[in-house]
């Protein structure tokens, strides 16, 4: 009996056996390192100038498609996305854009600086809505003070 313990043929083969399992924790490793560098290199890859912008109560809009960011700074100066533009040439850019994007349906969002009167604002709205874009907005940061989304009640209703 203590001959058939000690191993014969079957017992050499069934040890040897190709292991079934997979072993996921380098996998799960890789996995958390790319997701740390995603957590950080996400907010570094907003695109615009850096600007001051005035708070409102207003819904956000939801985001259908990428638009265009136009950008007016402190100094008054403009850019597209991040590349300066002068306003003599900022039409013609923006609808070799859209030319580029399929059309005037582009979303145009317009960030101006806090600093900046509000006639420079609306000269380059203008600008960009006698052109024929139909779809232009200001841009402007939540309060605060409210919940992401909801807005406050506007005085007198």
């Amino acid at each position: 009996m203590a001959a058939g313990l000690i191993g014969n043929g079957r017992d050499r083969r069934t040890r040897y056996r190709p292991m079934a399992e997979i072993n996921v924790t380098p996998l799960v490793d890789v996995m958390l390192v790319l997701l740390i560098i995603f957590m950080i290199a996400a907010p570094l890859l907003t695109v615009g100038v850096q600007v001051d912008l005035p708070r409102t109560t207003a819904n956000p809009l939801p985001n259908l498609d990428e638009p265009l960011s136009v950008t007016i700074n402190a100094e008054g100066r403009i850019f597209i996305q991040e590349t300066a533009v002068e306003i003599e040439e900022l039409v013609p850019r923006l609808q070799a854009i859209a030319e580029a994007r399929a059309g005037s349906e582009t979303r145009i969002f317009v960030r101006g600086d806090r600093a900046i009167s509000y006639g420079q604002v609306m000269e380059v709205m203008g600008r960009i809505a006698a052109s024929g874009f139909t779809r232009v907005a200001l841009l402007a940061e939540q309060p605060s003070g409210l919940p992401e989304g909801g807005a406050a009640p506007a005085p007198g209703r």
